[in-house]
Parts: structure tokens; sequence; C-alpha cells
């Protein structure tokens, strides 16, 4: 590690002016961020930390809407957010209990990895990102691997998410990250099914539209027996090829409508 600053401000306010000077970066959880300096591949010269505010803290359920503050932590979801079952068990089962004990909601949408758990159940609940700026909607914040519609030092306070009639999480694990190779959200509405897909796509998280409007019609594991997810623009590593992620989207899909249904 190197030299650097670290500042930990006592309320969002000092966290805004604190990121104002030039090359300072948000520090939430610091799953991503710290081994990144480890490596040197970031150098900020300055660290804010959001870690500790009470008011980045906290889940809350009103009006048909789950809401987590920024830096709540995986752990406190999974134990608190009872309003939505199917957004704890996929925070119960992110990484291993230093990471859920550490990580953050704000940080992992934030980084927005291609593998990362809570981009699916943002994107498949119509999620809204709330912002010290703005609110945005999940079809409009993801926009690529590692990349959203966040402006420099903006930092998201709080995330909305509409309840479902019901959902599920499946995920196919990697087994020396923890991170999902393939995983599927799927939630189901009155006005019709969504489903986010992680893990897969070199342009990170996605919906699969076909299985949505198959869905939408029966919220059966029989309505996508026949669909195949497209191969292409798939990631393709020494863990999989983008055929067998194409595959396990399908499988992972039936899987999660059979335990949501």
């Amino acid at each position: 590690m190197y030299d650097f600053e670290f500042v930990k401000p006592a309320s969002v306010a000092d966290a805004l002016a604190a990121l104002n000077d030039e090359d300072a970066k948000p520090l939430s959880g610091g799953q991503t961020l710290l081994p990144t300096m480890k490596q040197r591949l970031a150098m900020p010269t300055k660290l804010v930390s959001l870690a500790g505010m009470a008011e980045l803290i906290g889940v809350s359920a009103e009006g048909g809407v789950l809401t987590v503050k920024g830096a709540t932590p995986h752990a406190k979801v999974a134990v608190e957010a009872t309003a939505y079952p199917a957004l704890a068990a996929l925070a119960s089962h992110i990484g291993d209990p230093a990471v859920r004990n550490r990580g953050t909601i704000g940080g992992s949408l934030a980084n927005n990895d291609p593998s990362a758990c809570y981009p699916a159940a943002a994107l498949a609940s119509g999620a809204t990102i709330v912002t010290n700026a703005r609110e945005i909607p999940a079809d409009e914040y993801f926009q690529g691997m590692f990349t959203t519609a966040l402006e420099e030092h903006e930092i998201i306070t709080a995330v909305k998410f509409p309840i479902p009639e019901a959902a599920n999480y499946q995920k196919f694990v990697q087994p020396a990250s923890r991170f999902a190779l393939v995983g599927v959200f799927v939630a189901k509405y009155a006005t019709g099914v969504r489903v986010a897909v992680t893990g897969a796509s070199e342009e990170g998280v996605f919906r699969w539209t076909e299985a949505e409007e198959a869905l939408s019609a029966s919220f059966t594991p029989e309505a996508v027996a026949g669909l195949k997810a497209s191969a292409e623009g798939l990631i393709g590593d020494i863990h999989g090829t983008p055929e067998y992620r194409a595959h396990l989207i399908g499988v992972m899909t039936k899987r999660a409508v059979a335990a949501a249904a």
C-alpha cells in the first residue's frame, strides 16, 4: 500500500465537501477499491469513508417499497429485508461472512461488477437508485461493465425496491471468488415479469426479454423450457465458454421460477 489521506465525515454533506478535492474517492465497504489500490490499479490520494453514518444505514418498508440505504452492509440486508425475502436471501449468500459484514449495497451498485449479485436484483425489481443529487431508474442506471449513470463524486444514498408478488434469485457460484458464474433474478409484478442476468455478459447485467414475455404469459418453469439464451456477447474464460453460460441462464431461470412459484 502507499500513503494516502483518510477522511471519516460525520454526514453526507461533509462527505460531499471532502470529495470536491481532486483525486478523492468515496470508500464504502472497500471490497473492490482496497484490493485495487494494493495492486496500484487505482491510486487516489484521499479516501472519504461513507461507513458509520446513520443517515446512510438502514432498511425499511412502506407502501409496497423496500428502501435500503446506501451504506447498509449485506449482512444487515440479509437480516432486515424481511419484506422482500428474495433480496434478503440474495444478500445472505454474497461472498463470505467478512465480505457480508463490510461490503455495502451502495458500493456494489456503484462498482457494477459484471458478476455481482445486487445489480441483478435492482434491474429485475425495477429499482430506483437514489443519489445525493437525483433518482435514477435501474433501466437507465446500468450502462455496461463497471459503468453506471453516476457522475463524478455522486454517491448512492439509498435504493428503492418495489416489492414483487413473487421473486427468487438463483446463482451458479464460481467457488474461488463466490461471485456468480451466472446469476438470474426473477421478479413477478402485476404488470408483468422481469428477469435480470448477472455474471454472463461482457456488457454486465442485462434483462432477458424473451423470458420475460414467456413468463408474463405463464409464470411456470415450463414457459421457459424451450427458450435458449443467445451466446453472442457472453463471457468466455477458464470457468466457462459463452455457450456454457448461455445454457446456465436457462437452467437458473427455470430454477428461480420454480422456487418463486
